[in-house]
């Protein structure tokens, strides 16, 4: 199984691919005395360090652009002069996909490998990933980049069932897959808007973001599920703007449908005016959810909650949230109001440790992973976090940032991590079947179809779930409001 291996070499540790030797110079260093260094060592690539900081690098492409533009100037100049201060860099830690990633999104062919602290670890090329592959499918990722038409990213949206198929069949953790799912999903977005901008003069004017809610929000898509997306933008924008506001955010919904992403069911997305807001307004309205938690407000909330800017003013982001943690801690009230509402989705564990299935309809014999798990851990871990000062990331992150802060014990901990693993990494698997079938992809599984060893996994994640329920009870007093 070539494919395979190929694929399973992406998920392996930066740190055991990279070069470790990495050869350096001062800034100070003269350019002809850098260029006869590089040549000594036959090295594409010089990494400057300054007081035994990362300080820039400089590439034979550099010295290229140089000679064609300064020829005169070359004996006098330093390294200081054409190094690149803006690195691209990567931690020894982080999965080699990653690196495939950022070399693509940035048009480099070098990576600068730095450690934990920051400190440098080695160095990556275009070459080091040659050499232990060609094919792989994960250069997806350089279709998408060079895509120039919607039509194109429509047949290479197809394949990505066929890679991830091969990514499962690796073991990979879940994790991982759904950071690998996220990338292409972001990837394969702004190259949409790329195309619309050039191709049909259709953008998000300055001072405006396009935001990601939901499952995407949080970077945790299993496949390509339902548009929840949202606009900001600034409230002194001209008519002019708030026209080209308008026409993106119907053109992106549209455009996106036509590729295979389906609309919200709930109409949370872009081209609805009520997810379309000023700076100001979304405050507004965020302030409102909070202050009055009612049952349709709490399921706003916790889509828009989740939110990230996949394109425009990243400002806007860091904003919202600030707004929403101080709006929070200032009205106690709103958490239980959001507890209440998530501990109604309950696991479908009866007496006995057995799982209970849908009784009647399309999904009889059937249980919901979304409703009956993976809505109550993202939710509940995601409230907890939200009244920690945490928002963005995976619910795995805000896990492991609320166990730092002593507000997650060691057995809950790993408790709510193995349950949230388990349930999406079988959901995805299950999805992948469906899709390779040629069936839309859903949430629902047939224990049935399932091995004991995975049912024994499923009772013990459900278990997980009821265990965050107990949590959120006796953090948020529920049953003491409930018997008001």
């Amino acid at each position: 199984m070539p494919a395979i291996r190929e694929v399973s070499l992406f998920f392996i540790p930066v740190e055991k691919v990279c070069q470790r030797q990495v050869i350096t110079c001062s800034p100070e260093l003269g350019l002809i005395d850098m260029a006869r260094l590089m040549k000594t060592y036959n090295i594409s690539s010089i990494v400057v360090i300054e007081n035994e900081v990362l300080a820039g690098i400089v590439s034979l492409r550099d010295l290229r652009n140089l000679i064609a533009d300064s020829v005169n100037n070359i004996l006098t100049m330093s390294v200081r002069d054409i190094m690149k201060t803006d690195l691209i860099t990567i931690r020894s830690s982080e999965l080699l996909f990653k690196a495939v990633f950022l070399m693509a999104k940035h048009t480099i062919h070098h990576l600068v490998v730095v450690d934990q602290n920051s400190d440098l670890y080695g160095i990556m090329t275009d070459t080091d990933l040659l050499r232990i592959q060609t094919c792989s499918p994960l250069y997806l990722i350089q279709e998408i980049e060079s895509a120039a038409t919607i039509d194109q990213l429509h047949m290479i949206g197809k394949k990505m069932t066929g890679m991830l198929l091969c990514a499962v069949s690796t073991n990979t953790d879940a994790p991982s897959l759904v950071q690998l799912i996220t990338h292409f999903n972001d990837a394969f977005t702004q190259r949409l808007i790329y195309i619309l901008d050039i191709q049909h003069d259709i953008r998000l004017p300055a001072g405006a973001a396009y935001l990601a809610m939901g499952s995407e929000g949080r970077c945790e898509q299993t496949l390509r599920t339902d548009q929840d997306s949202a606009i900001v933008y600034s409230d002194n924008l001209s008519p002019g703007k708030l026209t080209m506001i308008r026409r993106f955010a119907e053109r992106i919904v549209t455009t996106l449908e036509s590729v295979g992403i389906p609309l919200c069911s709930g109409n949370m997305m872009a081209n609805n005016p009520d997810w379309c807001h000023s700076i100001s307004e979304w405050k507004h309205l965020t302030t409102g959810w909070i202050t009055s938690p009612s049952p349709e407000n709490t399921v706003f909330f916790g889509v828009f909650q989740d939110m990230r800017v996949l394109h425009g003013e990243i400002t806007f982001e860091e904003e919202l949230r600030t707004h929403i943690i101080e709006c929070v801690r200032l009205n106690s009230v709103f958490f239980a109001g959001m507890a209440s509402n998530i501990v109604r989705f309950k696991p479908p564990l009866g007496m006995f440790g057995r799982l209970l299935v849908e009784k009647s309809g399309a999904e009889c014999g059937k249980i919901d992973l979304k409703k009956g798990g993976v809505f109550t851990l993202t939710r509940g871990i995601g409230l907890i976090a939200l009244e920690a000062g945490i928002m963005g990331g995976t619910t795995w992150d805000k896990l492991s940032r609320l166990h730092h802060l002593n507000m997650v014990s060691d057995h809950d901990l790993e408790m709510l991590n193995e349950s949230f693993t388990f349930l999406i990494q079988l959901r995805l698997e299950k999805q992948l079947i469906t899709v390779s079938n040629g069936s839309e992809p859903g949430n629902f599984v047939d224990p049935q179809t399932l091995t004991y060893k995975e049912r024994d996994q499923l009772r013990s994640a459900f278990k997980g779930v009821n265990t965050l329920i107990a949590i959120l009870n006796s953090r948020y007093q529920l049953d003491m409001i409930a018997h008001r």
